[in-house]
């Protein structure tokens, strides 16, 4: 259906459960490395992510050789603070590229300057700080499946 694609993700429990909200809504989940954490099956099964072998997940040894594999990136969605296109402006569509960077860094400055009108953010007051990843996600993830719906309804 959806494409959710975590560029450089820290921390492991933001990950389990954005991996478990694609499980759930029929995403794939694409992890761009280097991952901050483990995704051996040892420490899967210790985390108790009984779900993990649901996914439909996909490693990346870095972003080049995610964009070498993905060369058209015409319905490829980048999130970030630093513009002031809200998610809810764009008419996503099934298949789309949802990316978001690392907790600590969000995503590389390059990418979001050479793709300014494929930006989207959430909009948030000045007093706050930037979102939890895993939320993040799902906010767009289900807007994206809101525009979509009929289309998702068979997946139900």
């Amino acid at each position: 259906m959806f494409n959710i694609v975590l560029v450089t993700p820290q921390i492991p429990n933001n990950t389990g459960a954005i991996g478990r909200l694609c499980v759930n809504t029929g995403a794939t989940l694409h992890l761009i490395k280097p991952l901050g954490f483990d995704i051996s099956e040892k420490a899967l099964r210790r985390a108790g992510m009984d779900y993990w072998h649901k996914l439909d997940l996909k490693v990346w040894e870095s972003l080049e050789e995610f964009f070498e594999a993905h060369p058209n990136r015409e319905r490829f969605f980048f999130a970030t603070t630093k513009t002031d296109r809200p998610y809810f402006d764009i008419t996503f569509e099934k298949g789309d590229y949802l990316l978001f960077g690392s907790e600590t860094s969000g995503l590389p400055g390059e990418l979001l300057e050479n793709h300014p009108s494929q930006t989207m953010t959430i909009p948030m007051t000045k007093e706050g700080r930037s979102l939890n990843l895993a939320i993040s996600t799902g906010i767009i993830l289900y807007e994206a499946i809101k525009q979509n719906f009929d289309t998702y309804k068979e997946l139900m």
